[in-house]
């Protein structure tokens, strides 16, 4: 039997995907590359807010037309959320599987095949190092928590995925030398707050305490052997552990890359979030990482468009926006959750009004991103080559798409790499930044000794 996979959502969710094709793949299915091919098609799905939930449903609804003789498994965040519902209100998927039972994929999709809904229980671990990896050459993730007890007012991921979970450090290390193994030259730490790492470990035990649970974690990773990237993706600002600063300049391999996710300026709106700090404390915060570290990288998220946000409180985010010169920024309107405290708060902002905020907070970010990337035109970095494209003659160079430290996977600009020679996809080339072309940066490779 052969599945077809249609991925949708953040990097967590990918992990989850990749470890539902290594138990498919276990069991005896085959992975099929084109859909035509497949006998299930499994949509893994996101349910974190309006748009995303649609873009799902969509997947199902276009699957089953353009399919109409295929299984269609609804996987992922929206079937965990509403499979009571879902089961009634679209009857073109002929199932759903949650996310709290990863390897009960197997039963699911058995059983779909025969005609039965999935019922599915199981106490086998997650995959490890050893799943298929859907991220570009070179570069893998690496969950170490699920879950969330933040509980920001607007968000519905404790909804979705429940309380907060720390994977084990000896769990994590050793699918990280798996992964090193497999020729990996990044590693992408994820979870929905990195910095909250290690607070649900039994208290007392000293490699096992709240205070120092990243960075024990980073140690650990630290003293792995190999010349390889960990890049941390997700901290939230009121949890940030500056002892992890000291662990990054001891070890270059932590690229100095920050992925704080602030999403006010207003403390007002902050406030209403259940966020705990304030503009100052996230500026100050910025500070003492730039001051510590000369090519630090921030990336920070924005939402417009909260319950209460006025023109003023909009002002001071664009306040903190010019402030805080984020390297990268994304920002996204408030989508309104049920179940979340913020679902029922008064003065709400129309969509048109959250949606032109946005656009504004956008076209102000692009000459602040252009800036920041200025600075590295000149200098000489390793850059992860991800896809090639061939010249379009025998004169002409062939162009590599790669990274440096200072972009991310997926969200930030690309590094263009035009090389006469033959540079093997997902490894690190030293290269020289030339130039700038809008957030990408024109990159010439040097000799390699």
């Amino acid at each position: 039997m052969k599945y077809f996979l249609d991925p949708f959502g953040c990097a967590k969710n990918q992990v989850d995907a990749e470890n539902m094709m290594a138990f498919l793949n276990e069991a005896g299915w085959t992975a099929a590359d084109d859909p035509d091919e497949a006998d299930l098609i499994i949509i893994n799905s996101c349910g974190f807010i309006e748009s995303a939930k649609q873009e799902s449903i969509n997947a199902v609804l276009n699957w089953r037309k353009s399919s109409p003789e295929k299984k269609i498994l609804l996987a992922g965040c929206l079937a965990q959320r509403y499979s009571d519902d879902l089961a009634e209100a679209l009857p073109e998927a002929d199932g759903f599987f949650g996310i709290d039972d990863l390897h009960g994929i197997v039963q699911a999709a058995a059983e779909i095949m025969s005609g039965d809904p999935p019922s599915i229980k199981s106490d086998k671990p997650a995959a490890e190092g050893n799943r298929p990896l859907l991220s570009p050459p070179g570069s893998a993730y690496l969950k170490i928590s699920d879950g969330c007890d933040n509980n920001c007012s607007y968000c519905a991921i404790p909804l979705i995925r429940g309380k907060f979970r720390s994977r084990q450090v000896q769990d994590l290390v050793r699918e990280c030398k798996t992964l090193l193994e497999r020729g990996i030259q990044e590693l992408c730490l994820i979870g929905q707050d990195l910095g909250s790492y290690g607070k649900d470990f039994t208290p007392g035990i000293p490699d096992r305490n709240h205070s120092t649970g990243l960075p024990y974690l980073l140690e650990a990773l630290s003293s792995l052997e190999g010349d390889f990237w960990v890049r941390l993706l997700y901290i939230h600002p009121d949890h940030f552990p500056f002892s992890i600063l000291d662990i990054m300049e001891n070890d270059k391999r932590f690229l100095p890359y920050f992925d704080i996710p602030f999403q006010h300026g207003s403390e007002k709106i902050l406030k209403a979030m259940n966020r705990k700090g304030n503009p100052e404390t996230y500026l100050n915060l910025i500070n003492t990482i730039r001051t510590r570290f000369a090519d630090g990288v921030i990336r920070t998220t924005f939402l417009t468009g909260f319950p209460g946000e006025t023109e003023e409180d909009f002002e001071l985010l664009l306040d903190f926006q010019k402030k805080a010169s984020a390297d990268w920024l994304g920002c996204f309107t408030y989508s309104r959750e049920e179940g979340t405290p913020a679902y029922n708060m008064k003065d709400r902002v129309s969509k048109k009004i959250a949606s032109m905020r946005k656009l504004t907070i956008e076209e102000k970010q692009i000459p602040i991103s252009e800036m920041q990337m200025d600075r590295f035109i000149g200098r000489s970095f390793k850059a992860l080559v991800e896809e090639k494209f061939e010249p379009l003659n025998e004169q002409s160079s062939c162009l590599y798409l790669g990274r440096l430290p200072c972009q991310a996977p997926e969200v930030d600009g690309a590094g263009k790499i035009y090389s006469p020679k033959h540079l093997a996809l997902g490894t690190r080339v030293p290269c020289k930044v030339i130039a700038r072309r809008g957030f990408d940066l024109e990159l010439s490779p040097l000799p390699q000794i």
